[in-house]
C-alpha cells in the first residue's frame, strides 16, 4: 500500500527538498553515455542501478542533515511509449523498468526517511516529445498516451506521478485524466521560455488555469522546471490567484535559452551561491513555493545551496 498517496505531506506547510539535474549530472560529470538522454537506461544493469543509488544518496543526505522532507523522483522521464521504442523497450520492458524504478525508490525510503525527513516516492513522467518544443498532442490523445505509464505506477507503492517539462497545457490535462482515472496524485511541471511564457506563447496562469477548468483542479499541485529563475520571475511578479497552485521550482543552473542549451557541447554549472539567493528571494516573495530542486546543470552543489540559504535550520 503507498505510504503519501492519500495524503501528501508536501502540501503542508514545510520544505521539501528534491535533486537536481539527473541527466547532466551523468553525462557531464560522471561520463556516462545515456542515450536520448534516458536515465532510466542506467536500471538495466547492476552497475547503473548503483550509480542511481549513489545519486539519490548524496541529496537524501543533504536533507536528512537539514531535516526537510524529499521528493524522490524515478529516472522514467524518459520511459514512455516512443522514447522507449527508440531505445529498444516495448511497452512490457517499459512496465517492468518503470515499475521496477518504485522498487529502488523505496529502498532508499526505508534507509533513510524519518519523522524530520519524510520522503515521498513520485513516478516521473515526461513530455511525448522534445521538452523544449511544443508538442501537437490533444488532450484525449495525450491522456490516452500517458495511461500506461501512469496505470504501472499506480499498481505499485508510488505515492503520486509527476510530469516534468511539459510544453502545453494539452498534454497536461491528459496527464491529469489519466492519473485521475488510475486514482493516484499528480503534480505537473511546466517549463518556460527567456520570457516567461511557454514555447506555445502561452502565458503560464493561463496555462495553469486551463488544465484546472478542464480537470475540476485534478492536479494536486504544480511546479515550474527546467528554467533559469530570471526567466519566470516576471510571471510570479503578476502576483495572479494562479500562484496558489504552484508550489515548487526545479530551476536551471544556467540562464541560457533552451536553443543556448540544446547547442551547448559543455555544461554551464552556473554559481550554486547565486542560485542559492535567487531560491531565497523566490520563497520569501512566494510562500507557496516549498519544493526546491533543481534541472539541468544543478547537482547536489546546487541543491546544498539552496538549502542553506532557504532552511533556517541550515543557516
Amino acid at each position: 500500500m503507498a505510504k503519501y498517496r492519500q495524503n501528501l505531506p508536501q502540501l503542508a506547510n514545510r520544505t521539501f527538498l528534491s535533486d537536481g539535474g539527473m541527466e547532466t549530472t551523468f553525462i557531464f560529470h560522471e561520463g556516462l553515455e545515456l542515450p536520448h538522454f534516458a536515465s532510466f537506461t542506467l536500471m538495466a544493469t547492476p552497475e547503473g542501478r548503483q550509480k542511481l543509488r549513489e545519486y539519490y544518496v548524496r541529496y537524501l543526505t543533504i536533507a536528512c542533515k537539514n531535516g526537510t522532507g524529499f521528493i524522490l523522483d524515478t529516472p522514467t522521464w524518459r520511459a514512455n511509449p516512443d522514447w522507449g521504442t527508440l531505445l529498444g523497450y516495448g511497452p512490457e520492458a517499459l512496465r517492468v523498468v518503470n515499475e521496477s524504478s518504485i522498487e529502488l525508490l523505496l529502498d532508499l525510503r526505508k534507509e533513510f526517511e524519518t519523522a524530520e525527513t519524510p520522503c515521498v516516492i513520485s513516478g516521473a513522467i515526461g513530455p511525448r516529445g522534445d521538452g523544449y518544443k511544443a508538442g501537437k498532442m490533444d488532450a484525449n490523445e495525450a491522456e490516452a498516451y500517458h495511461a500506461a505509464q501512469i496505470e504501472s505506477f499506480a499498481r505499485t507503492e508510488a505515492d503520486m506521478v509527476a510530469a516534468y517539462t511539459l510544453t502545453n497545457f494539452h498534454e497536461a490535462i491528459g496527464v491529469a485524466r489519466a492519473a485521475k482515472a488510475h486514482e493516484i496524485p499528480c503534480m505537473i511541471s511546466f517549463t518556460v521560455e527567456t520570457d516567461g511564457k511557454l514555447v506555445t506563447g502561452m502565458a503560464l496562469g493561463e496555462a495553469i488555469d486551463r488544465v484546472d477548468d478542464a480537470t475540476d483542479g485534478a492536479p494536486a499541485y504544480y511546479m515550474i522546471n527546467c528554467a533559469h529563475p530570471t526567466h519566470f520571475m516576471q510571471a510570479l511578479n503578476k502576483g495572479e490567484r494562479w500562484l496558489d497552485r504552484v508550489y515548487g521550482v526545479k530551476a536551471n543552473a544556467s540562464a541560457k535559452s533552451h536553443a543556448e542549451l540544446d547547442e551547448s557541447e559543455t555544461l554551464d554549472a552556473g554559481d550554486p551561491d547565486d542560485l542559492g539567493r535567487r531560491y531565497s528571494r523566490l520563497t520569501a516573495s512566494f510562500p507557496t513555493m516549498r519544493i526546491l530542486g533543481g534541472c539541468c546543470g544543478t547537482d547536489h552543489r546546487h541543491i546544498a545551496a539552496i538549502c542553506e540559504a532557504c532552511v533556517p535550520q541550515a543557516a
